[in-house]
């Protein structure tokens, strides 16, 4: 058998015929989520591996590699085959992170082909139940001296990037503690070991509703109908946040140069993916908002983000520790 084979290939390129290749996908696709479990990207990639295995009839696998503010698992894609085999979820902060860093592995433009954008959720200021914190005013108020500890997923993620926001607004500092992702924050937030946390609301929620974390404010625009008793930062009556929103989205993202049918073939899926009423519903039970788009709108929003949080960053000097 495998010497007929052998002889159908070698008589097909004879008569200037090319063997048929394998149709995209034809073997499992792996998702990179650059950040340690539990947190907002990791939930994200979770929740679409999960349907997207099922449109395109393929394994696909959620692989973790935590480091760097994401710029680890990121590089890995960066250098994978652009087949379509390798992807990556990340958020808007993929374009502030090379900048905090100053030494990234890839730029983010010529690195990547944006897919489509999957989720947006807004921030979540946390406290163990029995914090003394009430109010966002409280939560401000402490940042008087700098000397109030804060965890964040690590250094020039959105979860940073808010408390950074909220800073330039309001003139408060904190002591920052850059975690490797949310979930390990979470654990010592919980644990009492630090007394304050910015979050994604999606990766928070669960441990809100168990009663292991308490909700101070979210940076939506409005309340959120799952945490109705929550204010907004905006609801907070502190001066300079009056109109203080903020929120995270995440999307698909290949390595350049992505053959245009795989690239389709996978703005496509995504699209189904994404208006699947359950996943949708699953997102929603996590306070995030679905969305799908082209790749020339993920680019798009990604260039607004380096106008506009890119010169803050530069501004205050951010910079990895």
């Amino acid at each position: 058998m495998r010497l007929l084979s052998a002889l159908v290939c070698a008589t097909a390129l004879l008569v200037g015929i090319e063997p048929a290749m394998a149709e995209y996908p034809d073997k499992p696709i792996r998702i990179m989520a650059p950040y340690a479990p539990g947190g907002n990207i990791d939930v994200t990639a979770r929740i679409i591996a999960d349907k997207l295995k099922d449109v395109l009839g393929v394994t696909v696998l959620v692989e973790n590699k935590a480091g760097a503010s994401g710029m680890i698992g990121g590089d890995v894609v960066a250098r994978s085959a652009p087949d379509g085999y390798s992807l990556l979820v990340a958020a808007n902060s993929l374009v502030v992170v090379p900048v905090i860093y100053g030494n990234a592995p890839y730029d983010w433009k010529t690195a990547f082909q944006p897919i489509s954008h999957l989720q947006s959720v807004p921030a979540v200021i946390v406290v163990p139940p029995s914090s003394p914190i009430k109010t966002l005013a409280d939560f401000i108020a402490l940042g008087g001296d700098g000397k109030f500890s804060v965890a964040d997923s690590g250094v020039g993620t959105t979860n940073h990037l808010v408390l950074e926001l909220l800073g330039e607004a309001t003139g408060a500092k904190y002591t920052l503690i850059h975690y490797k992702g949310s979930g390990a924050a979470t654990i010592d937030v919980i644990a009492g070991q630090v007394p304050a946390q910015v979050d994604q609301l999606n990766a928070a929620i669960g441990h809100i509703k168990a009663g292991k974390l308490r909700a101070i404010a979210v940076s939506s625009d409005k309340r959120v109908p799952q945490l109705p008793d929550v204010p907004t930062m905006k609801e907070a009556g502190v001066k300079g946040l009056e109109n203080f929103t903020f929120a995270t989205y995440t999307g698909l993202f290949g390595p350049a140069k992505m053959p245009p049918d795989v690239l389709a073939k996978l703005n496509a899926a995504m699209k189904t993916v994404l208006t699947d009423p359950a996943v949708v519903q699953r997102f929603a039970d996590l306070t995030a908002e679905t969305s799908w788009s082209t790749p020339q709108a993920l680019a798009a929003m990604l260039d607004q983000e380096e106008r506009t949080v890119v010169p803050l960053v530069k501004k205050l000097g951010i910079k990895a520790e």
